[in-house]
């Protein structure tokens, strides 16, 4: 950590254990619960020993204890059910699905109760849970645990998506979540975990309020939509297409559900172009749902037809050079911007 004024530079899993600790000591009803979370279950000798397999709650179990740093079993339709029934009856529960391809396991538990339970109650119950999972493809871990399903969770009424892309929004974004009294899916793209960002912290809690999307970088010739770690793409794509003389506005959508129309239509508004860059597999994806927003509510500032640019549509290879051809790329976002501006 860099110390500077009342901010610092964190990593990415640094900025969410130390959001997920702030909460917890704001609020004795936040909750954690998941796989490998505290270390060993109720074993002393292994405790702590994972802080969970991104290491995102490491030393929590050790400041507040197991009743509230949870090791549950193998089972995440067990432990989500039981997420959904503490939500509901007066927690605010944290709940690590460990990777998001997983959400087959426990799908009912998502999708047809906690997102469903506030409207069949006629609002008289509230689901406040978070629920924290791993997407994304670059780190060898094959096709279960390499999606970025994010667009699933978009589809259902009641649920609220975010896909924070650095350490200060992701910090933001943990807290919104945690106290927000709807269910919220945070997604956590692992390739940003490895990666050294030049973003300050501040100290203390705040928040990056959902459903807004940031201007990462501002631009008059085209705009590039990134989500996660492909607003990174975005922004190294950015940087290459200045050296060629053009101005690339990076809109980070942040939130997918729900999203800030009004931030990408305004953009495209000023630069009449638009390259829409998403991690997800191609069809039904949030790139399809952006391309469609522009083309009915900003069809006469186009110049060009919008451009989507999604992985193929298969499984996530095994194979690190296949795998390298997955994940949209920089070269890929230049290419694009580069044909829409003709």
């Amino acid at each position: 950590m860099v110390q500077a004024q009342g901010v610092r530079q964190l990593s990415y899993i640094q900025a969410v254990n130390e959001a997920l600790r702030l909460e917890m000591r704001r609020d004795p009803t936040v909750i954690i619960m998941g796989e490998d979370i505290a270390g060993g279950g109720e074993r002393d000798d292994f405790q702590d020993a994972w802080g969970g397999p991104m290491r995102l709650t490491k030393g929590l179990v050790g400041e507040f204890g197991r009743n509230r740093v949870r090791d549950t079993p193998i089972s995440e339709a067990g432990f989500m059910g039981a997420g959904v029934g503490a939500a509901a009856t007066g927690l605010r529960p944290v709940v690590d699905l460990m990777y998001v391809g997983f959400l087959g396991v426990c799908g009912d538990q998502i999708l047809n109760n906690a997102a469903k339970i506030h409207y069949m109650f006629g609002g008289k119950v509230n689901v406040p849970l978070t629920i924290m999972t791993g997407t994304g493809a670059g780190t060898n871990s094959a096709a279960q645990h390499s999606e970025t399903v994010y667009s699933v969770f978009t589809h259902y009424p009641g649920l609220k998506v975010v896909v924070p892309s650095n350490p200060y929004n992701v910090k933001g974004l943990y807290a919104a979540a945690i106290r927000d009294d709807d269910p919220v899916i945070i997604c956590n793209n692992r390739q940003l975990m490895g990666i050294r960002f030049d973003i300050d912290v501040p100290e203390g809690d705040y928040i990056v309020p959902i459903g807004k999307a940031d201007i990462a970088r501002e631009g008059t010739d085209v705009t590039l939509v990134g989500m996660s770690y492909t607003t990174r793409v975005c922004l190294e794509a950015a940087k290459d297409l200045e050296a060629q003389g053009y101005s690339a506005e990076v809109v980070d959508l942040l939130s997918l559900s729900p999203m800030d129309d009004e931030a990408i239509l305004e953009s495209v508004k000023k630069t009449r172009k638009i390259v829409i860059v998403d991690e997800d597999y191609p069809r039904c994806s949030i790139a399809s749902d952006v391309a469609a927003l522009v083309a009915e509510q900003a069809f006469d500032y186009l110049d060009a037809p919008p451009k989507r640019l999604n992985p193929p549509h298969t499984s996530v290879p095994y194979s690190k050079a296949l795998e390298a051809l997955f994940v949209p790329t920089k070269e890929q976002v230049v290419a694009a911007a580069l044909e829409v501006m003709q």
